[in-house]
């Protein structure tokens, strides 16, 4: 029997869970995985996931990865052997074999995360579990001029959440894109954010303080006076979760040991 290492990309709408990660104060995605991906495999397993999102922030691109002796077929047939027994608001898109030294965190080279803000005086019953819903319009040219100031690198201290403990707090937030689509009686204001890594709630905290600009409680200049304090606003917003979703992690090819993924 030889070992194998697979990664897995996940989806799910994490409205119902206490996050990723597997804690004691509810039931998390980790381990609705795990549980399904043991009773495939035959066995336990640990399975390591690309990095946490908290409770409430959904997902269409984590990536988790765990090993095993006894899965013998082509690694994308895990997603329809795994999929057979999750639960609806959680799914497999697919399966990859990597080397056995994969790590899903360590190896990743970029994330990519999307926060939906939805804006009219209409509330949405059907996507309301996705998206922060804001009544009055936002200024598109101010929260576009406060968010050209966060590219690059930077130490990003001030859109972390506070008691977050991290070695380094210096970050490359490569893309950071603004734009609009009509909606139900009104319109979504997408926000994309793509860095190396991020920081704990760095991406609802940034949102949050572009929000604030928008609503012109500050200038877009504020944005650069808020990173250069090296400390976190009492003044600065925290998005709220449930508008949050992680599109994908990006690795290098040298990772993955077959060729291509299949559907």
């Amino acid at each position: 029997m030889t070992l194998k290492t697979f990664a897995l990309t996940i989806a799910y709408d994490g409205t119902r869970y206490a996050g990723w990660q597997i804690q004691p104060n509810g039931l998390a995605v980790q381990q609705v995985v795990s549980d399904a991906v043991a009773k495939v495999v035959g066995h336990p397993v640990r399975l390591m996931g690309s990095g946490r999102t908290d409770s409430g922030v959904h997902a269409v691109g984590q990536v988790a990865s765990f090993s095993t002796e006894a899965w013998e077929p082509a690694a994308y047939r895990l997603a329809q052997a795994i999929n057979g027994l999750l639960p609806r608001d959680i799914s497999v898109l697919s399966g990859r074999r990597v080397v056995n030294s994969f790590d899903p965190i360590r190896n990743a080279v970029s994330k990519r995360y999307r926060y939906t803000l939805r804006v009219s005086r209409v509330p949405d019953p059907i996507y309301h579990r996705n998206h922060w819903w804001i009544t009055k319009p936002l200024d598109m040219e101010a929260m576009r001029a406060g968010a050209d100031q966060l590219i690059g690198t930077h130490d990003f201290v001030s859109f972390q959440t506070l008691g977050s403990k991290r070695k380094s707090t210096t970050r490359t937030l490569r893309a950071l894109d603004i734009f609009e689509i009509p909606a139900l009686k009104g319109k979504e204001i997408i926000f994309e954010l793509e860095a190396d890594g991020f920081l704990y709630n760095m991406a609802r905290n940034i949102v949050g303080a572009l929000v604030a600009v928008g609503r012109r409680r500050f200038s877009p200049q504020w944005i650069s006076e808020t990173l250069a304090a090296y400390e976190r606003s009492s003044e600065s917003q925290t998005a709220p979760a449930r508008g949050l979703c992680l599109l994908r992690v990006d690795y290098p090819k040298s990772v993955f040991l077959d060729e291509s993924e299949r559907d």
